[in-house]
């Protein structure tokens, strides 16, 4: 059934709202309207903050095309491509709905992106975009925009598919969010240094079920090399939640948790480097205009990663305190104590419970328990 919808100050005709995939016709998700909202801040701030010019912009799996729609409207020269004829049809009566000049292909994603360059490439596809991943990267000249949807294989819930798919063994942790997106951007960068081409994320968050993250490329085996260099291992305890980390491709685990003598399990390569760049964040954050649905949503997204300690991991409070058979106190006091007590502490944007901090959980403990 067809159905309008607005976004971004645009009209588009979709096959109604489908938000999980599943349902007939060309696939739309009006839930992630934060996601493209945010891209469309992306592809605004990246050309003054990266210095190249950037015109072109691929949507590889366009389905109803509306990411490409929005990104002509920007100035971009806009591709969308599927492999489903229906949507290519869809795409092109979007970008004639709106009066844009843009392109629709009839392709398989992997083999035209083979073909093709494009300043930015923009991979959204249903599930793992593992698939696309070394095509976008043949493809991409500067900026490489990458959504996953299967977070139960990069969390480490569904163990098996995550190995396979991202060739890297993730773990089921209580910072599973942040797991999701280190296995992610750790399969991206490896796949990117193939072709001696440095990853660079300088955005990226985990919201609503998907991890979202923006790549910066430079070509060249030595940066390549300098982004391989920020993988490494996560050792972390299922009975304490002690963890630490160590950057290097051969793992070196743990056979007890040297605290409570706990079962250790062992994640990675993880990327361990920051996800993100504040310099890029504020500028981001200051495309943020009124058009945009979801401009609240997304400036108090920004404002949260942008105050996140630069730690690989974070700790859910609710859980140390399940953990310590103790009722939690509030977040606010909990992270003042913290600070009191001389460490370095932050929320962060995995959820309302999460924090950042370079205290153990042995010292925490201490800290709050009686």
């Amino acid at each position: 059934m067809e159905t309008d919808t607005e976004e971004g100050g645009l009209s588009f005709e979709v096959e109604g709202t489908h938000e999980d995939g599943h349902d007939e016709g060309v696939f739309y998700n009006p839930v992630q309207e934060l996601n493209r909202d945010l891209t469309v801040a992306v592809l605004r701030a990246y050309p003054e903050w990266s210095g190249r010019d950037v015109d072109s912009y691929l949507d590889a799996t366009a389905a109803s095309g509306v990411r490409g729609v929005r990104a002509a409207s920007e100035g971009y020269d806009a591709v969308c491509c599927d492999v489903d004829p229906d949507a290519v049809a869809l795409a092109e009566r979007n970008f004639a709905r709106n009066d844009l000049p843009g392109e629709a292909v009839h392709r398989k994603a992997q083999a035209y992106m083979h073909e093709s360059h494009f300043d930015v490439v923009d991979l959204d596809p249903f599930g793992t975009p593992i698939p696309f991943a070394d095509a976008a990267v043949d493809s991409a000249n500067a900026l490489l925009c990458v959504t996953a949807t299967d977070t139960a294989p990069l969390c480490g819930a569904h163990f098996r598919s995550g190995v396979r798919t991202y060739s890297a063994v993730p773990r089921n942790t209580e910072f599973h969010a942040e797991m999701g997106v280190r296995v992610l951007l750790s399969a991206l960068v490896r796949t990117a240094a193939r072709y001696d081409v440095a990853a660079r994320p300088v955005f990226t968050h985990a919201t609503s079920h998907y991890v979202r993250t923006y790549l910066h490329l430079d070509s060249g085996a030595q940066v390549a090399d300098e982004q391989v260099d920020e993988l490494g291992h996560v050792d972390w305890c299922q009975d304490c939640y002690y963890r630490e980390h160590e950057r290097g491709l051969l793992a070196d685990p743990l056979d007890s948790c040297p605290v409570c003598g706990g079962t250790v399990q062992t994640a990675g390569p993880l990327y361990l480097g920051r996800p993100d760049d504040p310099d890029f964040l504020a500028a981001v954050a200051g495309e943020l205009t009124d058009e945009l649905g979801t401009r609240e949503t997304a400036e108090r997204l920004l404002e949260r990663i942008a105050g996140e300690l630069d730690r690989p991991t974070h700790y859910d409070q609710h859980r140390l305190y399940r953990n310590w058979s103790e009722p939690a106190i509030g977040m606010d006091e909990f992270l003042e104590g913290l600070r009191e007590a001389g460490f370095e502490a932050s929320r962060t944007h995995y959820g309302g419970t999460t924090l950042k901090t370079d205290a153990t959980p042995a010292e925490m403990r201490d800290l709050f328990v009686e």
